[in-house]
């Protein structure tokens, strides 16, 4: 082996000093590709952080419609003005039956009684006729005016059943009403009414009427 003269091996120093300069070059080299690794990697964090925290917040700036506290509070205010407007329609329904029913209690069970040993359809249903109400004027009650006439020539009573029949004709609910001590060629009209459900669809009919 030849003899060593500043860094060179005599008989093989140009090999050498080619080695010492590469694995120089190799070892600058490799060093700056860490680096350039290392901010990749910090510059890839920092977006990845940046994408994440934007992904995990809501962009509350397109958002469109009211939050859920306050279609809850319209929610409780629609159901509260249902029930006052069911309650008032409830007394506005009593207070209609109260007033077509005021006065009437005894020519009603003298109509009821006369009424009870009819057969048929009685003798005067030509004499009586009905109107119907609107049900915003009774409350949502179904009522009908009886028109009832005294065509003969002298004073008498009548007593008058009105059936309410649904949508099929089934009769769900009857009323009476009477008129008492009619002058001859007079008229009277009593209201009938019925307090079934108003979903029910119902149509009055005179069932029967007698004069007495």
């Amino acid at each position: 082996m030849g003899a060593t003269v500043g860094g060179f091996q005599l008989g093989t120093g140009r090999r050498t000093g080619r080695l010492t300069v590469a694995g120089a070059l190799l070892a600058v080299g490799t060093a700056a590709v860490v680096g350039l690794a290392a901010c990749g990697s910090s510059s890839g964090s920092a977006s990845s952080s940046t994408s994440s925290a934007a992904a995990g917040a809501p962009a509350t700036a397109s958002f469109s419609g009211e939050g859920p506290s306050s279609l809850a509070s319209k929610a409780s205010a629609a159901v509260a003005s249902a029930s006052a407007a069911a309650a008032s329609s409830a007394a506005a329904a009593s207070a209609f039956a109260s007033s077509a029913s005021a006065g009437t209690a005894a020519v009603k069970a003298a109509a009821t009684a006369a009424l009870a040993n009819v057969q048929g359809s009685g003798n005067a249903t030509a004499d009586v006729g009905l109107t119907g109400l609107n049900r915003d004027r009774t409350g949502g009650l179904y009522a009908a005016i009886v028109n009832i006439t005294n065509r003969t020539g002298a004073t008498a009573n009548f007593a008058v059943q009105v059936d309410w029949a649904d949508s099929s004709g089934k009769v769900v609910d009857t009323d009476v009403v009477g008129a008492a001590n009619l002058a001859a060629g007079q008229k009277a009209q009593p209201v009938a009414f019925s307090t079934k459900p108003s979903d029910l669809n119902l149509v009055p009919k005179v069932a029967k009427a007698q004069r007495y």
